[in-house]
């Protein structure tokens, strides 16, 4: 008898959709400050990262008019399996960026700025720059806003970008690990787990007075124990500041969600980082690098100042 295979034109189901525990969902954005800040954004033709990663707290942000800067266009020269930002051959670099970003944060009224970037394995310097090139017009045109960039690794070339962009001054120099180093393979391929670590040292080493920043998703597959690893490694490196929160899987497309972590787990996990010796953690299922940021700076600063003068 012959077997009863389904026909060969018929669609394959569809996986089930994973309901979202109702610690995760927030609300759609409707707000005018919300539309404000998108019509400054498209005016001055600058890309967020709010929108190119589809972040869950964009409504609640942007109503604020907090905005975190995309420089180096909207495309992505990788292709990380958690990342909702899209990926191609970029354009040329945009020279009316830097000052453009400069105009944003006078007229948000920010008193503390966040500047990321997509990666560019096809520029000589993998944009270090642009990032040298926002950071002075951020200090010539608001000088009062502090500085945080969430930079990419700048493969094989990240020694001189990080020298020039230290050089140049932020307030807080950021670059997430992402996840464990086992799951580097198929999460973040393009990537090495321990050299972004070196990055993440060279900053130190370059100025030991400059606050770092690292953040880990969860729910990825990872265990807890290699989760705790990750934040030795981090101290190890002498970074400052931990951010974790939930990955949230952006289209089909991208790995899946293998877990969503309660808020009892992620209370957990931080109060693990605080006894390894962070200055600041920041750990919650909608935990992400930018979010609430000039208020973690602050309080960042405030925590340095209580532990020198112990």
């Amino acid at each position: 008898m012959a077997a009863m295979n389904a026909p060969a034109d018929l669609p394959l189901p569809n996986p089930p959709r994973v309901r979202k525990p109702d610690w995760i969902r927030v609300k759609a954005p409707t707000s005018e400050g919300y539309a404000e800040t998108r019509r400054l954004m498209r005016s001055l033709k600058l890309a967020t990262v709010c929108e190119e990663a589809a972040c869950p707290n964009i409504g609640e942000c942007w109503t604020k008019k907090h905005a975190t800067v995309m420089i180096l266009g909207d495309t992505c020269t990788r292709a990380c399996a958690f990342c909702n930002v899209k990926t191609g051959m970029p354009r040329a670099v945009d020279p009316f960026e830097p000052q453009n970003t400069a105009i944003a944060a006078a007229q948000l009224g920010l008193e503390h700025i966040v500047v990321t970037s997509v990666d560019r394995d096809d520029l000589p310097d993998g944009g270090a720059s642009q990032f040298v090139k926002v950071i002075e017009a951020l200090r010539r045109e608001t000088p009062k806003t502090t500085i945080e960039i969430l930079t990419p690794d700048f493969r094989n070339k990240s020694e001189d970008a990080v020298a020039r962009i230290v050089d140049a001054g932020p307030d807080v120099y950021n670059h997430n690990l992402e996840t464990v180093p086992r799951l580097y393979p198929t999460i973040r391929p393009g990537a090495r787990y321990y050299a972004s670590l070196r990055l993440l040292e060279s900053v130190k080493r370059r100025n030991p007075a400059m606050f770092t920043k690292s953040g880990v998703m969860v729910g990825l597959g990872e265990q807890r124990l290699e989760v705790h690893q990750v934040m030795d490694d981090m101290r190890s490196a002498d970074i400052d500041f931990l951010t974790m929160g939930q990955y949230l899987q952006p289209t089909p497309r991208h790995a899946t969600v293998e877990e969503f972590v309660t808020p009892q787990a992620f209370n957990s996990y931080a109060a693990i980082a605080r006894a390894k010796g962070f200055l600041l953690v920041a750990a919650s299922p909608l935990t992400r690098s930018s979010y609430h940021a000039g208020d973690d700076f602050k309080t960042m600063q405030a925590a340095r100042a209580e532990r020198l003068a112990r």
